[in-house]
């Protein structure tokens, strides 16, 4: 009988194992650290869409002032329907609109808190500059300041939030906490049904059933996400059916190309589930609007199932006339692809076993009355 050794190893050894273990751990925490700081420690606005209304000489002024540096893109419109219709299309964050030489801020605070801020300070800070100098010609001509005059220097500027956040939800994080945890439960559920899977051979018929279990839980997913918003009074005058959707897409989408990864690659496939959790989270724009992240982290970030999936989330809860065809699309050809991916590798596989019996028994010339292929990997 062969003697297998089971001494311990060494405290060299260990010691050796434990140095390269925290050195590539301090390795993860220092490439992480610098990306989630690059595109996240201090957001400014990269061609922020924004509307004005008013004469051409003060749409002139608030274009030259707001397109310098790059930071916003400013659109006319020809009144505040105009304005307000495209703040709900998102095609705009908010705008101002001057009736008279009196202007009004349009915001949105759904479409992202830190956006309403920023356009609320600006605003106020242009407003009192404007005040302050109508002050100064008011003193220096020495008249008396007539009482109208008064209350409206006296006045603070008004703001209009056309989308506003609900009472429940006052800091707009809800959806980042709901994309989070789609992406956290979808990677953990496609590790363990695909190792559920290696219980059986390859075969179409283990294909099949794959794919409709991870349908089944996408499904299931995207209610219990509603049920949990439900409950916490977030999206109550969404377009639930849009948002239900949504929300078992993203599952999917998630779901669907881990475990595609993993059929391809094997199990440092299953690391593309982390990269959406750790990487794609941050630039999805789930808790920074795209506008406001680095222009490479935006392309990317809505190229990933948890950006395009914040941009459904959010559209369908708050934004019903905003057009969603895009993040759709990535979505789904993330889980028909992860899909197809499933049922392609089984079906291969399974070929390829069936054709390695047949060349067997026919080099060997002795009838089988079944293929018995041989033990998957």
């Amino acid at each position: 009988m062969a003697h297998t050794s089971t001494e311990a190893p060494d405290a060299r050894t260990i010691s050796r194992y434990g140095l390269i273990i925290a050195a590539v751990g301090i390795g993860v925490q220092l490439v992480l650290g610098v990306y989630y700081l690059a595109m996240a420690h201090s957001p400014q606005p990269h061609d922020l869409p924004v509307g004005v209304v008013g004469s051409a000489q003060q749409q002139a002024q608030v274009t030259d002032r707001l397109e310098q540096g790059g930071d916003f893109k400013v659109e006319a419109y020809d009144g505040a329907a105009g304005l307000v219709q495209a703040i709900k299309q998102r095609d705009a964050y908010g705008g101002v609109v001057f009736k008279g030489r009196v202007p009004t801020l349009y915001v949105a605070s759904a479409a992202g808190p830190s956006v309403a801020n920023l356009f609320r300070r600006s605003f106020t800070e242009a407003y009192e500059q404007e005040l302050g100098k109508q002050v100064k010609q008011i003193v220096a001509a020495g008249s008396p300041v007539p009482a109208a005059t008064a209350a409206r220097l006296a006045a603070p500027p008004a703001v209009k939030d056309v989308v506003p956040l609900p009472a429940d939800d006052s800091a707009g994080s809800s959806l980042g906490f709901v994309i989070q945890a789609l992406c956290l439960g979808g990677s953990i559920a496609s590790l363990a049904l695909g190792r559920l899977g290696r219980l059986t051979q390859r075969s179409p018929k283990r294909g099949a059933g794959h794919a409709s279990l991870l349908v089944v839980y996408a499904l299931g997913s995207g209610a219990v996400a509603l049920v949990a918003m439900a409950v916490f009074g977030v999206g109550d005058d969404a377009h639930h059916l849009t948002l239900f959707g949504g929300l078992a897409l993203i599952s999917l989408a998630v779901t669907a190309s881990t475990a595609a990864c993993v059929a391809l690659f094997g199990p440092v496939g299953s690391l593309v589930g982390g990269l959406y959790f750790t990487v794609g989270l941050v630039i999805s724009g789930s808790s920074i609007v795209p506008e406001m992240l680095p222009t490479l982290g935006k392309a990317i970030g809505q190229l990933l199932p948890p950006g395009a999936g914040a941009t459904v989330a959010r559209d369908a809860t708050y934004f019903p006339d905003a057009s969603t065809a895009g993040p759709f699309v990535v979505l789904g050809l993330y889980s028909v692809i992860g899909l197809a991916v499933i049922l392609v590798t089984n079906t291969a596989a399974n070929r390829s076993r069936y054709t390695w019996w047949l060349r067997r028994h026919a080099a060997s010339g002795v009838p089988a009355a079944s293929p018995s292929p041989p033990p998957e990997r």
